[in-house]
């Protein structure tokens, strides 16, 4: 079985973490309402998609 002959360091181990934090979602503005939606999924805000109203959204809450 393979086993270190050192102690990794605290800096190295940080070195090779730094590749692995997530990066924030891209997000783009709505042509139909304005708001912030996901590229290539439909609005949250409006229920519009490409030009076109996919989801009904209403204000029934």
């Amino acid at each position: 079985m393979a086993v270190p002959k050192k102690k990794t360091t605290t800096s190295k181990r940080n070195m090779r973490r730094s590749h692995d934090a997530l990066s924030s979602s891209a997000r783009v503005e709505c042509p139909n309402c304005g708001e912030l939606m996901r590229p290539h999924h439909v609005c949250g805000a409006c229920g519009h998609y490409k030009g076109r109203e996919v989801v009904d959204v209403s204000d029934d809450i």
